[in-house]
């Protein structure tokens, strides 16, 4: 199963979005053996300017960051191969220790929904 392992950061934590020499160091050793047991599928950072699409009815509004209404923003992701969640929450809980010198932050686990989870709605 896949599953995709979402790190928020706060917004105005320095620390988040300013990468130092051993966090650099510790996300390379997790990352060299995440793919050293085929767990990892893909990895990425996100800078921290971005935007928001919404749709509230037929209106479609698009806003630059920062995101002043969010306290945690999304500052990256890892998608991985696990065989359950409890698996994948594992790697969560060892991911999150990469980052020792943010404030604060979290780890959101989410399972992938794969082509045979929708087929049953598909055929109706």
């Amino acid at each position: 199963m896949r599953f995709m392992l979402i790190h928020r950061v706060l917004e105005d934590d320095p620390a988040s979005w300013e990468p130092n020499p051993e966090l650099i160091e510790r996300m390379n050793g997790f990352i060299e053996k995440l793919v050293a047991n085929g767990a990892l599928l893909t990895a990425d950072g996100v800078q921290k300017a971005g935007s928001v699409v919404r749709r509230r009815g037929a209106a479609v509004k698009s806003t630059d960051g920062p995101f002043a209404e969010a306290k945690e923003v999304v500052g990256g992701f890892l998608l991985i191969n696990a065989k359950d969640l409890a698996e994948a929450t594992a790697v969560g809980e060892e991911y999150i220790t990469c980052f020792a010198g943010v404030e604060e932050m979290s780890i959101e686990v989410r399972q992938v929904v794969e082509a045979e989870d929708i087929e049953p709605y598909l055929n109706k």
